[in-house]
């Protein structure tokens, strides 16, 4: 069994795969946390779902340093296997045209990776995270950089921590654009007002491309934005798992 760990600033994604993706699960990720605590979780998991505790090969695409450490010892002391680390497009090879190359992270090298396997280039892949990340290949498969936005339950949060008389809310579209009470308008706002912004962008995106590029996207939060984008053609929730496990076969046959 391979396991793909795609370790974000807010959630950390662990994929069980077999030829298919035999389990997913979301976690928080706690840079504090140690291998002992994380191999704790994932054991229970693993038992809730009768699924055996180990691993053939381990692959870890991270942008939280301080994490990584503990990522290899639970990949060395529980899983009895040496962890891969997805770090740079060099070792998929994958030419990153932006400045500098390193600035790129593995999730999104692992995006562009799955989004040139499953869709073909160019190709754009909206990441729906902590922040909203639009990763590019362009025509002869380089990457050639992309956008960042503040993620969607940023923005609403930081909207409701400085308005005293503004609720929280869900992340759920209102029926109609006009909003006829506080929760409706923001859900509006929020929710309209963001789709349209990545609309804008990938068109923008798309056109200095040549007017042609898929537009695909990934991330927890991008089914609540499928219906309401019109330039996001389709959502592949674990693509981001894909890239890494695609990265895990270039990198270690």
């Amino acid at each position: 069994m391979l396991w793909a760990i795609d370790v974000g600033n807010t959630h950390t994604v662990v994929g069980l795969y077999e030829g298919y993706w035999k389990a997913v699960w979301r976690l928080a990720t706690h840079s504090g946390d140690t291998e002992d605590q994380i191999a704790a979780t994932l054991h229970q998991l693993c038992s809730a779902q009768g699924i055996e505790f180990r691993a053939k090969r381990v692959i870890v695409g991270s942008v939280v340093p301080s994490a990584n450490a503990t990522w290899k010892y639970f990949a060395e002391k529980w899983m009895g296997v040496a962890p891969v680390f997805l770090e740079s497009g060099d070792q998929v090879d994958i030419s990153i045209t932006y400045d500098p190359p390193r600035a790129v992270g593995a999730d999104r090298i692992a995006n562009a990776l799955a989004g040139i396997y499953k869709y073909g280039k160019p190709v754009i892949v909206v990441d729906f995270g902590t922040a909203t990340t639009f990763d590019v290949v362009d025509s002869e498969g380089n990457y050639v950089g992309g956008a960042i936005l503040p993620g969607v339950q940023i923005s609403m949060e930081a909207l409701a921590g400085r308005a005293a008389k503004l609720p929280s809310i869900s992340l759920a579209a209102p029926d109609k654009a006009i909003g006829r009470n506080t929760v409706d308008a923001l859900r509006s706002g929020v929710m309209f007002g963001y789709a349209g912004a990545v609309d804008a962008l990938a068109k923008k995106i798309r056109a200095e491309l040549g007017g042609v590029a898929r537009v695909i996207g990934t991330g927890g939060l991008a089914p609540a934005f499928l219906d309401l984008s019109e330039e996001i053609e389709s959502v592949d929730v674990n693509l981001t798992l894909d890239g890494l496990i695609l990265a895990l076969n270039l990198i270690q046959p």
